[in-house]
């Protein structure tokens, strides 16, 4: 993946169940993507040069969800290429596959040089069925928690000071989902998910294509399209 055209908002909210929202913002022009749904994954496929549509976004059905967000990069996580480093690419995907448990990704990012792809610089947010979120930021470091919310944006969450000189003029995905969700109690629903997507959704080149909100308990996906929200479709595992 590639340039600076992904601008993602990704939270977790544990209430009485728990429920992940995402809103996948993308330029066309750069990118052909698609909604792929298969008996264990749901996921946003990502077209690669190998011709693939590839899972760096997306849902298994054991109720695990990773994500991969653009960020300004830094120097200590430049790809390496040996087996001492893991892209955060291949490890999203792998958890996405269900290839690796929650534990196994936990145990990589203690372990392993975790780095970013060739071509891209993302960070990433892992769930799973019991709300433990675990935040990846290549060359940074990593942070297991389990909140009332989490929330991720395009800027670091560990050091944010490393990535604050790079916030967009008028970006304020990150306080205006924070505020919503600062706000809710337990009985956060669907209903309160796609409110905040659509608070932070974006318009124009960077539209948001996607957006998407899982629930835990019912195992299932509702997503719209192109800003759509009056249309929500729904996959059930």
């Amino acid at each position: 993946m590639k340039g600076t055209t992904n601008m993602c908002t990704r939270f977790v909210y544990n209430g009485k169940e728990t429920i992940v929202g995402f809103n996948f913002d993308i330029d066309l022009s750069e990118w052909e993507h698609t909604v792929i749904a298969e008996k264990d994954r749901f996921f946003i496929g990502i077209k690669m040069s190998d011709n693939k549509y590839h899972s760096f976004h997306g849902i298994n059905r054991n109720g695990n969800v990773g994500t991969l967000l653009y960020v300004h990069g830094n120097d200590n996580a430049q790809f390496c290429g040996n087996e001492s480093c893991y892209t955060i690419a291949d490890l999203t995907e792998n958890f996405i596959k269900g290839n690796l448990s929650f534990d196994d990704s936990l145990e990589i990012v203690k372990k392993k040089k975790i780095t970013y792809a060739p071509d891209t610089t993302m960070q990433a947010m892992f769930s799973d069925r019991t709300g433990r979120v675990l935040i990846i930021e290549p060359g940074i470091g990593y942070r297991l928690e389990k909140e009332k919310y989490s929330l991720i944006t395009n800027y670091s969450i560990l050091k944010p000071e490393l990535t604050n000189p790079y916030v967009l003029s008028g970006d304020n995905r990150y306080e205006k989902a924070k505020d919503l969700l600062q706000g809710y109690g337990e009985n956060f629903s669907i209903s309160n998910a796609f409110d905040v997507l659509r608070s932070v959704r974006q318009e124009g080149l960077w539209a948001t294509r996607v957006s998407f909100v899982y629930s835990v308990t019912k195992n299932k996906v509702y997503y719209v399209l192109n800003n759509d929200f009056k249309n929500i479709a729904e996959y059930q595992f």
